[in-house]
């Protein structure tokens, strides 16, 4: 009899046990408070934009600001929020690659023009000799900063898609690569003879990207900043909630009225 006892307990509580890790996932799946991790400008009017359609589906929009390229991704990975928007898909794949994490884009969401600034020429074809220039340290923005230069035919690189200034094969000018921080490029601006700037942080420091740069990149650029979030997650119900948010038209409308061509719609 002890043992039927035993054997019975012992069933209930597994059968309790199955029971609730069943609830939990399915009230993961349908969370009504969604994390997101973003960099300031211009991803947080974005976001803000699309809360009220994400409101209308009865969900509340937590945004955690971030002022650099790695932890909103690493605070991803560790599930402190429930995605970003800050990086383009080579970005992306290049942390997934360095940092053995399984991060993915769900929904295409701008292109940010890169472009080159100066408060001392305003032309690149009066650059002087041994000019500094200075470009993110970051191995994609890298390479996207030097390729721009390329175009401008001020060097010439080995093909490849991910480029260092070590891979510069012909520099008529000597140009001096100056490689910072991200947010750190403008910030130089006035000490070098130019800066290759990421366009939140130029928009950051109320530079319009069509107005105030010396070359941009064009709108046919691969460089596609997209929602992510880790891969088990990117069939949630509450995923799919965000995604679609952020592709509505009311934020494609307010993305070509409020920029005007320094951000583009992606989708």
């Amino acid at each position: 009899m002890k043992k039927i006892i035993s054997i019975t307990l012992t069933l209930i509580f597994a059968l309790a046990f199955i029971g609730c890790g069943g609830s939990d996932k399915k009230a993961d799946n349908n969370k009504k408070e969604i994390t997101i991790g973003i960099t300031p400008v211009p991803f947080k009017e974005i976001v803000e934009k699309a809360q009220p359609e994400l409101e209308k589906e009865g969900y509340k929009l937590k945004i955690v600001e971030f002022t650099d390229y790695v932890t909103p991704n690493t605070s991803l990975d560790d599930g402190e929020i429930d995605a970003n928007l800050f990086q383009h898909v080579p970005y992306l794949n290049k942390f997934n690659e360095e940092k053995h994490t399984k991060l993915v884009p769900v929904a295409n969401v701008v292109i940010a023009p890169m472009g080159v600034y100066s408060n001392k020429i305003k032309n690149l074809k009066d650059i002087k000799n041994n000019a500094e220039i200075a470009i993110p340290n970051d191995s994609t923005n890298g390479s996207r900063a030097l390729k721009l230069l390329e175009s401008a035919g001020l060097i010439k690189l080995k093909k490849g898609e991910i480029v260092t200034k070590f891979d510069i094969i012909s520099n008529p000018k000597n140009i001096q690569i100056k490689e910072l921080d991200a947010p750190q490029v403008v910030r130089v601006l006035d000490d070098v003879e130019a800066a290759i700037i990421n366009t939140n942080f130029a928009l950051d420091a109320n530079l319009s990207p069509s107005k105030d740069s010396i070359l941009l990149e064009g709108k046919d650029s691969p460089y596609v900043n997209a929602l992510v979030v880790k891969e088990e997650n990117k069939d949630k119900e509450y995923i799919k909630a965000l995604s679609k948010a952020l592709n509505s038209p009311e934020v494609k409308k307010f993305i070509e009225e409020k920029y005007k061509g320094n951000l583009i719609a992606a989708f």
